[in-house]
């Protein structure tokens, strides 16, 4: 077995989903819910398929994500993944629809971080281990980053 790292630049404006799936209709599924999450939700969607074809299956409602989560996807190269880019929305609000879809098994990470995803190369084919989200920490919040943390969330519309 070898371990790879593959690295996942997410352009500014845009944030990045990474899950495992188990079924080609997931292209459909997740097609589906992200449209009907958010009217008018720009968004790409590629899923790695694991057997038959084995191809990378994609779709979307906006070009240049459609064409980033295709590149993603070729990149990781492995069985039964998907990702989504969305494009000027977060993820909190299509995870809940994502995580419904019956295929769905995990969601590996929802970020606008660049990531390192651990990809294992084994004879039989390569899988997703683990996910490096950003950076490490550098230590603990203080009250001032407290308080600049609550009003980023009201400025943004997700607290009161």
């Amino acid at each position: 077995m070898e371990l790879k790292e593959v690295r996942l630049e997410v352009p500014e404006g845009s944030q990045l989903i990474v899950g495992q799936s188990h079924f080609i209709k997931t292209v459909e599924d997740l097609f589906e819910a992200l449209s009907t999450s958010v009217p008018g939700l720009k968004f790409g969607i590629a899923f790695c398929e694991a057997s038959g074809k084995a191809l990378v299956r994609c779709d979307g409602s906006d070009e240049d994500s459609t064409s980033l989560a295709t590149d993603f996807a070729l990149r990781l190269g492995s069985g039964h993944s998907f990702v989504v880019v969305l494009k000027d929305a977060f993820p909190i609000n299509v995870l809940h629809k994502i995580r419904s879809i019956d295929e769905v098994v995990s969601i590996f990470c929802a970020t606008s971080n660049p990531v390192t995803l651990v990809v294992a190369a084994t004879s039989s084919g390569r899988g997703i281990l683990g996910v490096v989200d950003g950076v490490s920490t550098v230590g603990l919040e203080t009250e001032a980053d407290k308080a600049e943390r609550r009003e980023f969330l009201r400025k943004i519309g997700y607290k009161k």
